[in-house]
Parts: structure tokens; C-alpha cells; sequence
């Protein structure tokens, strides 16, 4: 039992240090190439943006390299168990070519990516190099031990590594050396790629600038809630003053005609009575749906899932809602997945034709909590997070608590819109 668990050690063992050192060869001669050539290509593109070409070749070119780092990234992760974060700028979509080009040059992450292509292409590509070298150079030395060294000798000496090889003395001094080196590479192949990734991540982890970039995207969803706020009471007031306000004034002044005419015409004044009842009914019915655009009673009362319920039963499209939530997030947060909720319904019976929606509603514990909610249907799609679309502002609305949104919509559908939100339930 132990002699089967030991081979099998050995045998994963020599799995590693093969990987390592193939690995490691692989990078090597992609390294060479790829990063020269995306290190000439981005000095020559910024060169020649003062002249206008660049515009048009640098945007191109820096999110070539940015593929190339985030694939290294990844590599990194998958073979060595090394994180390297991102941490890029977001670019409007519709942004202009001058306004893309000139964004990503501001971005401390590009100047990041430029210096990892130099030192990829130095002291990366020895890093990546050295586990290759460090166990196929061995077998050089044992074939200089059984005799190469007179069939490649030329001036009577071979060198092996700093041994000169002269005799079968000395050959039998450069396999031992190889055997050294074998040695060497059974414990230190693995242990080098990982220091060549984690030079890499020196040069690409963004370190202290992610505290930078999450002040900055703090300050951005900081803004944007004061304009979503001052716009909501800016809504509310204009309701008010066109809604019901008008309608409570017209009231009292209704209510000062049939005092007027109770004396002389009293079936007018009671005509005039009855048209009071329906407007008051009227001004009630405004005033509970301005209620419930500010915070829907249900939701207060019963929380996020029954309030979903109660907003699907009110399309005029069959609406599905399935609910696992085993307590309740705070009243923010819930508030805010409401009305994502609301907008993505409603952009999904005015836009997509489909005759059924899906909502799913659920929330995993791990790592702090996630709300997770996904509205699906299967309409025509073609729906995009753009300026002035209805899901730019829901984006907006869930990055005020770090919320993502993300849209599948290809054309000819189906259209599934996730939002996720950080949070723990009660």
C-alpha cells in the first residue's frame, strides 16, 4: 500500500515538472513574438496619434494587448493558482474614436500592459525559458557522458554548461553535472513558472490603484444616485402639482358652487356633488399610485418576492415569478431590485412582442450574499445597455450597491437580463 502510494506521488510529481517545463517552453516561444510585436505596434500607433492615424489604430491595438494580458491572466490562474486582477476604465460604448483613444491612454492600466510587454519580453521570456532548460539541458549532458562530445568536438574541447570536455574523464564531469541539474529541475521547475507569473502579476496587478479605481467608481454611482434621487422629486413634484393638486383645486372650487347654488338650484349643486365624489375617487386613485411609485406598500409590508408577485399579476402579459428567499434584504437594497425589477418588465411588454415572462428571484449566502435576479422572455431580442435605454438607468440604479447588470438578447431572442446585488437577508 505505502510502495503504490509512493510511485503514484512520484509519478504526479514528474507529471508537474513535465507540465512546468513544456508550459514554460510553450510561453517562451509565443512570448517572444507576440510581445515584440504588440510593443512595436503600440509605441509606433501612440506615436503617430498627434498626426491623427493613431486614432484610428490605437484603440485597436491597445485592446489587442489587452486580450494578450488578460489571456496571461487567465494562464496564470488555470496552471499556477496566481491571481492577477484587472483593473481597466470602462469606455462608453458609443464613444467616439478620439474619445476611446484618448480614455485608454488615461488609463493606468494600459500603461500597465505596455510595461509588462517590455519586461515580458526580457526577463519574462527567461523566467519562462528556465524550466525547459533546467530539465532537457540534463540529457545533453548524458549524451556528451556516452560519447557525443568526440562527434561534436571540433577543436578538441566540447563544453558542456561551464565543463570543458576534453576526454571521457571529463564527460563523465558534465554527466554528473546534468545530474545535478535533473535534480535541480525536480524541485524548482514548478517553482519557476509560478515566479514567472508572478512577475507578471508585479507588473499587471494594479495594487494600491484598485483603491484609486474604487474611489473613482464610488464617486461615479455616489453622483449618479443625488441625479436619480433629485430627478425622483422632481417627478414626484410634477405629479403632484399636475395630478392631484389640480384635482383638490378644482374640487374646493366646486365645493364653493354648490354652496352657492344649495338655495337656488339644488339639483345642480347636486350634479355638481357627484362630480366632486368621482374626482376626490380620482385624486385618491393618484395619490396611491404616487404612493406606490415611491415605495410600494407591499413591498414594505411583505417584502421583495410577494411585491414582484403583485407587480406581475398587473402586466398584461402572462408573467411567471418563482421566489427563494429565506429572509428579507434592507429596505434599499430592496427598494432598488423593485424598480430594476419594474423598468426590465416594462421595457420587456412595451419592446420585446413575447408572450410570456419569466422571473426568478433567489439569493447565495456565499461569499457575503448575492441577490440574484433574472427576467427572461422569449421575444425578439435586440436588446442593449445604451445612453438613454431604459436599462442604462437600471445599471445605474444597481451600481449604487455595487450591482451588475448583464444582458443576453441576441437577435430573434431569447432576452435574459441578470442583476446581481450585494447583500445578506434578515
Amino acid at each position: 500500500m505505502t510502495t503504490n502510494t509512493n510511485s503514484g506521488g512520484l509519478r504526479e510529481r514528474a507529471r508537474e515538472v513535465l507540465l512546468a517545463a513544456v508550459r514554460g517552453l510553450a510561453l517562451a516561444l509565443v512570448i517572444l513574438p507576440v510581445s515584440i510585436l504588440c510593443f512595436v505596434l503600440t509605441a509606433v500607433s501612440v506615436a503617430l496619434v498627434p498626426i491623427g492615424v493613431g486614432i484610428v489604430t490605437t484603440p485597436w491595438i491597445l485592446g489587442g494587448t489587452r486580450r494578450v494580458a488578460d489571456v496571461r491572466r487567465r494562464l496564470a490562474y488555470e496552471w499556477c493558482g496566481v491571481r492577477i486582477r484587472s483593473a481597466y476604465r470602462p469606455l462608453p460604448a458609443d464613444a467616439n474614436p478620439w474619445a476611446r483613444t484618448f480614455g485608454m491612454l488615461r488609463d493606468p492600466g494600459t500603461w500597465r500592459d505596455v510595461l509588462w510587454l517590455f519586461v515580458d519580453m526580457t526577463a519574462g521570456f527567461v523566467t519562462a525559458l528556465l524550466p525547459a532548460v533546467l530539465l532537457f539541458y540534463p540529457f545533453e549532458g548524458f549524451a556528451v557522458a556516452a560519447g557525443l562530445w568526440r562527434v561534436l568536438t571540433l577543436d578538441g574541447t566540447y563544453w558542456y554548461g561551464f565543463v570543458p570536455v576534453t576526454d571521457q574523464a571529463t564527460a563523465f564531469g558534465a554527466a554528473a553535472t546534468a545530474a545535478v541539474l535533473l535534480v535541480g529541475a525536480w524541485y524548482l521547475c514548478p517553482r519557476l513558472l509560478v515566479a514567472h507569473f508572478r512577475l507578471s502579476r508585479a507588473v499587471l496587478d494594479p495594487g494600491g490603484g484598485e483603491l484609486v479605481e474604487r474611489v473613482r467608481v464610488l464617486t461615479e454611482t455616489r453622483k449618479d444616485a443625488v441625479d436619480t434621487s433629485a430627478a425622483e422629486l422632481r417627478r414626484i413634484e410634477r405629479d403632484l402639482h399636475d395630478g392631484a393638486q389640480a384635482r383638490l383645486v378644482a374640487m374646493g372650487m366646486d365645493l364653493g358652487t354648490v354652496e352657492m347654488l344649495l338655495d337656488k338650484d339644488p339639483v345642480q349643486a347636486r350634479e355638481l356633488l357627484a362630480r366632486t365624489r368621482r374626482a376626490s375617487v380620482e385624486a385618491l386613485g393618484e395619490l396611491r399610485d404616487l404612493v406606490r411609485g415611491i415605495h410600494p406598500p407591499v413591498l414594505a409590508e411583505r417584502g421583495l418576492g410577494d411585491a414582484v408577485r403583485a407587480l406581475a399579476l398587473r402586466l398584461p402579459v402572462p408573467t411567471e415569478v418563482t421566489v427563494e428567499l429565506r429572509g428579507r434584504a434592507d429596505a434599499p437594497v430592496e427598494s432598488a431590485a423593485y424598480f430594476a425589477v419594474s423598468e426590465v418588465l416594462t421595457n420587456a411588454v412595451k419592446h420585446s412582442g413575447a408572450d410570456r415572462i419569466w422571473v426568478d428571484l433567489h439569493h447565495v449566502a456565499d461569499g457575503g450574499g448575492m441577490l440574484r435576479i433574472s427576467v427572461t422572455d422569449h421575444g425578439r431580442g435586440g436588446a442593449v445597455v445604451g445612453a438613454g435605454s431604459g436599462l442604462a438607468g437600471v445599471e445605474r440604479r444597481l451600481g449604487t450597491f455595487d450591482g451588475v447588470l448583464a444582458v443576453s438578447s441576441p437577435a430573434g431572442g431569447p432576452t435574459m437580463v441578470t442583476m446581481e446585488i450585494p447583500c445578506a437577508l434578515s
